[in-house]
Order: structure tokens, then sequence, then C-alpha cells
């Protein structure tokens, strides 16, 4: 766990096991949001990067802090239902089922913005995104600021995301306020983001809460182009984090190599042996059951195949250790695209730049 006395205090570092033991730190978190600061914050998918989403000198702060693009618009957190009504437009009738099957939960949902919005939290769009995170430390957070607080990922444009504190400090320290350290994340991968100003609505982004699971609620909900592309998807403008720019990806070269078990086994240590050969550092993420398939190659796993959801709570992790290994070339296994597996392989179809080789 991270302490204020071993790191930069330009940073203020707060560990969080619970609302009720950490109630005094949430407050002081909560005071810096107010007075227009950037708080980094525990959910259940990845660490957030917060600001009062209806101050837009804050949200400007925000997007300076991570380097992110102002055309990639922010998530909005909320933790009531009801604030839902006060900043959106137009609430459609199936938004309610939705709230009430997921939330909270890692489903955001995009609507027609309110006029209240500043145009800095929704990126200039006629759209916004919002959700209500399942996790108490976050729910406390926004509760205590009073303020809907608009929150990317708390890490570097285009970095994997933070699942552990550490990573918010190793890409932010210095650059924000507060940390609050609440462990690790639980789910590892971002929320799901699902149109709901269109119709059929359509899913944006996979996450935490597979598509099959919201296609039971919504029969007609439809997959964007973008969610399972094996190349890039000129997206003119992205109603959705994720959509127009690289993300997800470590200092290394990132080859995902798709294919049946055995001949993308084969095809990884084929790769792997011509870039020894060319002098260069080789990393394998693997999995569980191939990890000791290949040599001399700086291996990690994602965990066990049989098992999506601890792949997708590993994968960012795994992918963010390899910068410590000063690896030149990452070859990354895929996954099936069942449940969370489709966000699993959304998130490294997009580490890679869509570098994919087909065993």
């Amino acid at each position: 766990m991270l302490t204020v006395q071993n790191l930069n205090l330009k940073t203020l570092v707060l560990p969080v096991n619970s609302v009720v033991s950490g109630f005094e730190q949430i407050q002081v978190a909560a005071r810096v949001i107010q007075r227009g600061g950037l708080v980094a914050f525990p959910t259940e998918t990845v660490y957030g990067l917060g600001a009062n989403a209806l101050d837009s000198v804050a949200v400007l702060a925000l997007f300076k802090a991570k380097n992110r693009p102002l055309d990639n618009p922010p998530i909005l957190h909320v933790s009531d239902v009801n604030q839902v009504y006060q900043f959106v437009g137009e609430v459609p009738r199936n938004a309610g089922v939705l709230m009430r099957q997921f939330w909270p939960g890692p489903l955001t949902l995009v609507f027609k913005r309110s006029e209240a919005l500043p145009k800095e939290s929704t990126a200039g769009l006629d759209t916004v995104a919002v959700r209500m995170p399942n996790h108490s430390v976050a729910l406390a957070l926004i509760k205590q600021s009073g303020v809907p607080i608009a929150a990317p990922s708390a890490n570097l444009s285009g970095n994997p995301s933070p699942t552990l504190a550490q990573h918010v400090y190793d890409d932010l320290a210095g650059k924000i306020d507060v940390i609050l350290d609440g462990g690790s994340t639980s789910i590892g991968v971002e929320s799901t983001v699902l149109d709901l100003s269109v119709n059929p609505p359509v899913l944006l982004r996979p996450g935490g809460v597979s598509f099959e699971a919201i296609r039971a609620v919504l029969p007609d909900v439809v997959l964007h182009p973008f969610v399972i592309s094996e190349q890039e998807v000129t997206v003119k403008q992205a109603r959705s984090p994720g959509m127009m720019h690289k993300h997800y990806a470590p200092n290394a070269e990132v080859i995902l190599v798709e294919g049946n078990l055995s001949e993308m086994i084969n095809k990884i240590i084929d790769l792997s042996e011509q870039y020894i050969c060319e002098g260069k550092k080789v990393g394998v993420l693997a999995t569980d059951e191939t990890r000791n398939k290949y040599f001399g190659c700086t291996v990690k796993s994602m965990g066990s195949r049989s098992n999506l959801n601890l792949i997708a709570g590993n994968l960012f992790k795994e992918l963010r250790a390899f910068n410590i290994t000063s690896v030149d070339v990452i070859l990354a296994e895929s996954v099936p695209l069942d449940g969370i597996g489709l966000a699993v392989m959304n998130r490294l179809r997009k580490a890679s730049g869509y570098n994919i080789i087909k065993a």
C-alpha cells in the first residue's frame, strides 16, 4: 500500500481501506474536487481521474494532466440515478430498465446532453456519457463532492489503464492533487459504453458488462463496427472514450497473434525466435496453460484461459509490468471473444495499433 511519507508530496496519496475508516480521506478529496482540483480514485473497473464536471476550468486541467486529446470525451460519474435527469436532455424509456438492471456497475450510458453541462465535459459533443460506479469509495467521493465527477482513466493518455494506485502515481505524480489508494480494482477493464441517443442502441465499447447481458435486456442492441474490427476504423466523432486514439499500449511494440490455440503458440514461438535472432528482447503475454511453451523470452501470464474475468483483471497490470523489463516487442496471445473476452480482445487490438498476425 502506498504511503504519503515515501512519495513526492506534490501529489497526496491517501490510503482508503473502507468508507468508514477512510471517511476523513474521502472528505479531503471531496474538498479538492469542490475547489477545482484533480483526484484519482478507485472504481470497480479501473482508477479514474476526477474533476468537477460543472467546472470547465477543472475539466480542462484534467485533459492537460493526462495529455488527453480534447476530442476524447470523459465519462460523468454520479452517485444517484436522479442526478442523471439534471444533466441529460432526454432519457429514453429503455434507460430506466438498464439503470435498474446494471447500476451501480460497469455500464456507461450515452444520452443527449443538457445545456447545464459545460461543453468541456462532453468534448463539445451533443451527447454525454454517464455511469454510476459500483465502488463504495467512488460513490462516497461523488456524494461528498456534491457534483457529478468527470473521470476518464487515471493514466497518461495512451498508456495501459491503471488498476493500482501505484500505476496512477507512476503516470501522474506531480500533475494531480490527490490519489485515493483503495487497492486493486476488481474488474480490470473499463466500463461498457452503450449509446442510447440512437435507435437501435449501439454498443460503442465492450467492458465490464457483456454484450450478451445487455442483449438479454435490449434484444435490438447492435455492436459498433469498431468493437470487433481487426483493423483501424475511422471515427469522425467519438461518443465514447477509446474509439479514436491509440490506447492501452505499453512502451514496447505489441503484436497480437490470433488463431486456434496450437497454431497460435507455434506462431509466437516462430516470431520470438526471429526477433531474438535480430537481437531484440522479446516478451510474451501468455496464459497459465501456455506460459511454459516459450523459451528465451520474458513471459507473463494473464491468468487461466478458463477464467476470462481473471484475464481481464490482470491485462493492464501485466502490460505495464513489461515496461520494467525493457523488452523491445511483446507477442500477445488472443483469447475467446465470449463475455468479457470481447473487451480483452478490443483492448489488445487497440494496444497493438491493430498490428495483428493470424496464425
